[in-house]
């Protein structure tokens, strides 16, 4: 520091030896602003420069300052899952794979953050498995593929049981909003249900539903060409429940959680549904579909009253759902709304741990008046102004009788231009919102 090569600054590396063995200083700024992401982001830094060297093992002692406090088991939870984080890569689709020789990462911690540790490792591995569904492109990752995956996982872990809804089964239960979208794709659409029991029977669940569009064209409202190939990633919110569920499953969690996943794609076709179309959802309300891009809130109407069948504690849904959070809130906070106070301050405090922020935008009964239609109960879109709103609007018309919030991550869930990639969010949120529930 004295040389001047090394400042300490937030996120500087300096690589040194000490008795043949590699010596990592990363900076973390000023001590008057250190904070858990801070950290976290120190971690990630520090690993991005073992990665270009031939360390197979490394020892992080970012923790070993920190005293046992909230701020602290906060800060190392965010290391450890920084940790996970900082370790993938994808590969499933290349022919030559690259891999860092990093194998194994300690972190050296009082034993006060044994759990600290075990909970964000288990976190970074949920967000990693999120980014792997959202990162496989729409021909690996259908419908059929995360059915798949759920059933996995159901082998995988004896508390998780996992049901798959065909389109001949939706059709019986009415679910003509969710059957409208698949219309115009020769992949069938599935309806995912995994439920986890880790609490008493009597115990209401926490349901998770998350939009799983594996590609979305926009229908017979067809996107514009450019930059269509990360519709791959409109499936983000059913892998963000994915990354919970397996969080919760690795952890054991006293809770009783159900995800549900309705899994479709939205393709012109001959037979795809129209501008114009009018269809009749699980919950029998009528919808006109002004606009078939439009159709995430189509497939979610219909999961959330399914879900309704789990008698929930809550229900918290998440979705790629409009450009318009995009402007309203850019790429670094999630919108949030949702039909009960208590609910949506949850999930900003959880938020705000896990460094995965949402912000809460209003949906009061006068932008209820921009879904109105002439030929049906509702529209499903409501015009231009305050489009992230309206769409909340729509889907609150099918939660009225339970406690529900909705995140519109369109603008987190995954980045453009060169470091193009899903980033795993709002799993952290998430998982710190079960782990709060679970009295952690």
């Amino acid at each position: 520091m004295e040389s001047g090569d090394f400042s300490g600054s937030r996120n500087q590396v300096q690589m040194l030896w000490h008795n043949k063995r590699k010596v990592v200083l990363v900076g973390l700024g000023a001590e008057s602003s250190l904070n858990a992401r801070v950290i976290a982001n120190a971690q990630q830094a520090a690993q991005k420069t073992l990665a270009k060297t031939q360390s197979s093992q490394a020892i992080s002692a970012l923790a070993l300052s920190l005293n046992n406090s909230d701020l602290s088991q906060s800060a190392v939870r965010q290391l450890a899952s920084a940790a996970a984080l900082a370790s993938y890569q994808y590969t499933a689709t290349k022919s030559h794979n690259p891999s860092s020789a990093l194998e194994c990462i300690s972190i050296a911690a009082d034993e006060a953050f044994h759990d600290a540790v075990a909970e964000g490792a288990a976190i970074g591995r949920g967000s990693n498995l999120a980014r792997e569904l959202g990162n496989l492109p729409g021909n690996v990752c259908t419908p059929t593929y995360l059915a798949e995956q759920a059933q996995a996982l159901d082998k995988q872990y004896a508390r998780l049981n996992t049901t798959v809804l065909e389109e001949a089964e939706m059709e019986t239960l009415g679910m003509g909003a969710l059957l409208a979208v698949s219309r115009g794709s020769r992949q069938p659409a599935k309806l995912i249900t995994m439920e986890y029991k880790g609490a008493g029977a009597n115990d209401k669940p926490i349901c998770l539903v998350g939009k799983g569009l594996t590609f979305d064209a926009g229908g017979i409202s067809l996107k514009p060409g450019a930059g269509m190939d990360e519709m791959k990633y409109d499936m983000c919110g059913a892998a963000s429940v994915f990354g919970a569920i397996q969080m919760a499953c690795e952890l054991k969690l006293p809770l009783n959680i159900v995800a549900v996943v309705p899994s479709s794609e939205n393709l012109p076709d001959g037979i795809a549904v129209k501008p114009g179309d009018v269809v009749t959802s699980m919950a029998g309300k009528t919808i006109e579909i002004l606009n078939t891009d439009a159709e995430g809130r189509l497939i979610l109407c219909d999961a959330l009253e399914y879900s309704r069948r789990f008698d929930p504690e809550v229900v918290v849904d998440m979705a790629t759902l409009t450009g318009a959070c995009i402007i309203a809130l850019g790429h670094h906070i999630s919108g949030l709304m949702g039909n009960d106070d208590e609910l949506a301050a949850e999930l900003l405090a959880a938020g705000e741990a896990a460094s995965d922020p949402a912000w809460r935008l209003p949906i009061n009964d006068d932008y209820q008046q921009q879904l109105k239609s002439n030929f049906a109960d509702i529209a499903n879109i409501g015009g231009r102004p305050a489009g992230t709103i309206t769409a909340a609007c729509f889907l609150a018309r099918f939660t009225e009788d339970y406690r529900w919030a909705h995140l519109d991550i369109a603008g987190t869930a995954w980045k453009s231009g060169a470091h193009k990639g899903a980033t795993g969010r709002p799993v952290p949120l998430l998982s710190e919102f079960l782990l709060a529930r679970a009295g952690k």
